[in-house]
């Protein structure tokens, strides 16, 4: 891919005191198209270019940003009222117009975010700055799934053939994910992929005169760099300020380097395996004509095969906290699914595997990132040391993140490695998107591909229940009934440290997002 400049005027003059914030990560930024890949690093960085009708606060709580109010006229109308005075990065005027045409483009089938979008239901221009949304039922969810889609300019669109998001999964090239503008904090300049990302302040950002921009960074450089050394090393010797994903066996030495400090916390991202039950005959494996990942029994093995206590203590250095529920945060969790569903049990992984018929085991695919989640391939790796003790022999096949999506998206996986958690913590955004069968609608995310006609039928039902009690109990009741038939294999919830020049200061969200608005360097 091409480095490609995005014709805009820089700013003219920066502001007392203005920085460069240069951070990174073991990843990169995977397409500026907003609607097309809905992954934390890449929503991260078009969080500074683009902006949503609401936005969140340091406590994840929702506030008002491209909308300013908004109110309920019929448990399944509502109005909302627009910012007015907004422009993009081109000069163009905000309007009701950008909104329409943002949410109905992200449900069109090449988007990776129909899941949320589709629910929304169908919008109406009032006036220039008034929408209605009709939605196809109660929706509980509505401004958390609002809060998912990032408003486009319709006119810039239109220009530019950018009327439906890239098609991430074939890997497809658009104007759109190499191309941006949007009505955010941060302009995109220039993107040289593999190499860097650098943006600049936007000036006329209506939340500078809103007090929303709390430091003074004028111009972003993220750089992706995979090898652990390299990275640690730019950050002591200060060529970068921030790093997002300092390795777990540097944690100890970093604290102790009065040039650099750690911050922490848990991350609302739950990690967790996923097993094709879709094929008939299973990919990268041995076995012909049929799939062993059908059969609960061996779901069950896999599952007692793995000692999940010894990859938090080795692995992941005590920086994870196991669990049974597919929930990514433990605050809207149910203690009843907190405990891993089956212990670690070789032996009875191997009965549970001479019963379903595979008494020498059996060979199978693991398709895992290498730069992902923290320490992915070294969890996948002691995974395949685990199953091979009971005769399940992996052949571990570990990727960058760009090519591990494509591949999970395409489904050509047997067993993958997955995390899923952000902001939204509602127990209803695993549900829908992740333990529903794929239908079109919903199951988005569901690339185990199993079907449940029962779960559907309770997780449809929570999507349009408004009493909180009612809605807890059916959310419980689907979960249960995911984590019964292991539908999938829950391992941990992820903590996450940042590491920093000790002149910066940054504000740590659970949902791991680094807010340039709010980072401040002395």
């Amino acid at each position: 891919m091409r480095p490609v400049l995005f014709a805009l005027c820089l700013l003219a003059a920066t502001s007392s005191g203005a920085a460069t914030f240069r951070w990174s990560s073991q990843g990169d930024y995977l397409s500026a198209d907003p609607h097309a890949q809905n992954e934390g690093l890449n929503n991260n960085v078009n969080d500074y270019i683009f902006e949503r009708l609401t936005t969140r606060g340091k406590d994840l709580v929702l506030q008002p940003a491209l909308a300013v109010s908004w109110e309920a006229k019929s448990p399944t109308l509502w109005r909302f009222n627009l910012r007015k005075g907004v422009t993009f990065h081109d000069g163009t005027p905000f309007t009701a117009d950008d909104v329409v045409f943002s949410i109905e483009r992200a449900q069109l089938p090449s988007s990776n975010f129909k899941v949320y979008a589709g629910p929304i239901g169908k919008l109406r221009r009032i006036d220039d700055y008034t929408v209605e949304i009709e939605t196809p039922g109660p929706s509980p969810l509505i401004h958390e799934l609002l809060n998912s889609i990032r408003i486009m300019s319709k006119a810039w669109c239109v220009k530019n053939g950018a009327l439906k998001p890239q098609d991430f999964k074939t890997g497809e090239e658009t104007f759109a994910s190499r191309n941006a503008n949007g009505t955010g904090p941060f302009i995109l300049v220039k993107r040289e992929p593999e190499v860097a990302t650098t943006l600049r302040k936007n000036p006329n950002w209506w939340g500078i005169a809103d007090k929303r921009f709390e430091g003074n960074v004028d111009e972003i450089v993220y750089r992706p760099i995979k090898s652990d050394a390299t990275r640690m090393a730019a950050l002591v010797t200060g060529e970068i300020d921030l790093v997002q994903d300092p390795p777990l066996q540097d944690i100890a030495r970093l604290r102790q380097d009065a040039k650099v400090k750690v911050i922490e916390g848990p991350e609302n991202r739950v990690i967790f395996l996923v097993m094709d039950q879709e094929r008939d005959t299973l990919k990268y494996s041995n076995v012909k004509g049929k799939n062993p990942l059908k059969d609960l029994r061996v779901r069950q093995a896999l599952y007692s095969a793995i000692d999940i206590e010894a990859i938090q203590r080795q692995v992941m250095r005590g920086s994870s906290r196991p669990t049974g529920a597919m929930v990514p945060t433990i605050s809207r969790s149910f203690p009843p699914l907190e405990p891993r569903l089956l212990p670690h049990d070789p032996a009875k992984a191997k009965k549970l595997l001479a019963e379903a018929g595979y008494p020498d085991g059996f060979e199978v695919g693991l398709l895992c990132p290498n730069n992902r989640y923290v320490n992915d391939e070294r969890i996948c790796t002691a995974i395949t040391s685990m199953w091979a003790k009971v005769g399940v022999k992996a052949r571990l096949e570990t990727l960058p993140r760009a090519q591990f999506f494509q591949r999970v998206d395409q489904f050509d996986h047997s067993i993958h490695m997955y995390g899923w958690g952000g902001a939204a913590t509602d127990p209803g955004f695993t549900v829908t998107p992740i333990l529903h069968s794929r239908d079109g609608r919903r199951g988005d995310f569901n690339s185990g591909r199993y079907r449940d006609a029962e779960l559907d039928r309770i997780g449809e039902a929570a999507e349009v229940e408004m009493d909180i009690p009612k809605r807890s109990a059916l959310l419980l009741q689907a979960l249960q009934r995911a984590r019964e038939n292991i539908y999938t294999i829950p391992l941990h919830r992820q903590v996450i440290p940042w590491a920093m020049r000790a002149n910066v200061e940054a504000v740590h969200r659970a949902d791991n997002v680094v807010t340039a608005e709010w980072v401040r360097i002395r």
